[in-house]
């Protein structure tokens, strides 16, 4: 049976931004993949000091995303690719007047995906890029003379303020032309300091453009589809299990347990997490597209790329499993023994850093001083801790992002558009799922080869010994210190036996 989807896709010329980002490269090897007759795929890159485009286009096929396609012998592909130089951030999304001309009168879909992710860029930032530059794509689109779908990949936390949220447009948490002449007329010191006044409820700069951002999209009057992912993962299925660039969420914490240097994780285990692979969500611009042409209605349709109320996740899913995942699938370059713990608030987790994260990572950081290395564990696990501040509404709060048009949407494809392009995550096993990312954090982040496993796992067992020899070791320091530090007092009152395991328990 053929595919709806792909004989949509079929002659069509495609415009992305944010196409060098771990959704765009994503996005652009699965239309490749499974829409080859696309005519050409137009991919707005910002050009770097020392790069041009090309170069930076070179590189891009060189993602190991495209591994699937080069062993599938489909290179020849990538000449439908077509650089060209832009940025989001500028007036008339800094294109060359002739570069305009052609986008208008050659594409006919687009997908905006470009945006900073950055919790920690300040509200001017984030208003050039994710707000404006959304409005400069829109004023594009209105030009184009074919046109006929654009999708704007927004984020499900643009309502975090809420904690049941539909497939709906909210509205806007501000007026947009207020909001603009305001960041137009401060300084960066007196907007910097009038931000908590302006966002409101919205945790940061982000989640606040992004929210204006999909305003910019409904005042547009064009066909168009929202998609709001929420976290998103490695992915699932496609190109291949466990694939992943991106160092955040579970990726990023499997990256330093993995080498044994995060060893706590601040979770609240028996919330729900929204997570999403990055192949669903992938899938879900590409039917979103597609949609939008076949349906008669073409108003603004919303769609939550998320799993929460479909197939939601928790960590004490995994917690039991976790760490045999680790040493099933060690690394060659751990720096120690990985064991991965949860804590359920920051503060324990700050506690327990002292002891597992920071005073390890002095010492390591100055051998490494000593013998003409880089240290960087100090910086790195200090960053983290920084981080968790901005973070820590994300860690211990719970979203339910209601989805039944998203399922609704992925039933109303074909059977053979429902396995090309699916939609729909309820037949996922987590656990299997982490089997998949703990090897795809091992290949795509740490670029350690399944062909050195065994050597990494030979590794792992030294490791373990070296860590049990140390464990034994600081056991009986702590209750030699507790004793003679505290026997007078808790050895009368039975403590000391709970506050040395209360402190080796922190190892």
């Amino acid at each position: 049976m053929a595919s709806h989807i792909t004989d949509f896709y079929n002659g069509k010329s495609i415009f992305i931004t944010g196409g060098t980002g771990f959704v765009g490269v994503c996005l652009i090897e699965k239309l490749l993949r499974s829409c080859p007759g696309v005519k050409s795929i137009y991919l707005l890159i910002r050009p770097k000091k020392g790069k041009q485009i090309a170069e930076r286009l070179e590189e891009l096929t060189k993602n190991s995303v495209f591994n699937r396609m080069k062993e599938e012998k489909q290179t020849d592909l990538f000449k439908k690719l077509i650089a060209v130089a832009g940025d989001v951030g500028e007036e008339n999304l800094g294109l060359s007047s002739q570069d305009r001309a052609t986008l208008i009168n050659t594409i006919e879909v687009v997908f905006h995906s470009a945006a900073t992710l950055d919790f920690e860029a300040d509200l001017k930032t984030t208003t050039n890029i994710n707000l404006l530059g959304t409005r400069r794509l829109v004023q594009l689109c209105q030009e184009i003379k074919n046109f006929k779908a654009l999708v704007h990949v927004s984020s499900a936390y643009v309502n975090s303020v809420l904690h049941d949220v539909d497939e709906i447009v909210y509205p806007a948490p501000a007026d947009v032309n207020s909001f603009l002449k305001l960041v137009d007329t401060l300084d960066d010191a007196a907007l910097i300091a009038k931000t908590p006044e302006i966002l409101k409820d919205h945790p940061n700069p982000y989640t606040f453009t992004k929210h204006l951002a999909e305003h910019e999209v409904v005042n547009g009057g064009l066909p168009t589809t929202i998609i709001r992912p929420s976290m998103i993962i490695g992915s699932w299925k496609e190109p291949v299990p466990g694939w992943t660039i991106s160092k955040n969420g579970p990726q990023g914490f499997l990256l330093g347990a993995s080498k044994g240097i995060v060893r706590r994780l601040p979770v609240a285990k028996n919330l729900v997490y929204d997570y999403i692979p990055v192949d669903i969500v992938v899938n879900s611009i590409i039917v979103a597209a597609y949609n939008i042409d076949r349906s008669s209605d073409k108003g603004l349709q919303v769609y939550h790329c998320t799993s929460s109320t479909c197939q939601p996740f928790k960590w004490e899913y995994v917690e039991n499993n976790i760490n045999n995942y680790l040493h099933k699938y060690p690394l060659r370059s751990a720096v120690w023994y990985p064991y991965l713990k949860f804590l359920p608030s920051l503060f324990l987790f700050k506690i327990s850093a002292i002891f597992v994260h920071f005073i390890p990572a002095y010492i390591l950081d100055a051998i490494t001083r000593l013998c003409g290395g880089r240290p960087i564990l100090v910086r790195l696990h200090t960053n983290i801790n920084n981080s968790l501040g901005r973070l820590e509404k994300f860690i211990f709060q719970e979203w339910k992002f209601n989805n039944p048009r998203f399922l609704q949407l992925h039933e109303s494809l074909s059977p053979e558009d429902q396995k090309l392009f699916t939609l729909d995550i309820r037949p996922l096993v987590w656990k299997d799922y982490f089997i998949d990312l703990v090897q795809g954090v091992r290949m795509y982040l740490h670029n350690e080869s399944p062909k050195s496993l065994p050597k990494a796992r030979s590794k792992d067992k030294i490791l373990m010994i070296a860590h049990l020899g140390l464990q034994a070791t600081l056991l009986g320091l702590i209750w030699w210190l507790v004793k003679v530090l505290f026997a007078t007092t808790w050895t009368k009152t039975g403590l000391i036996v709970p506050i040395t395991y209360l402190l080796f328990n922190q190892i």
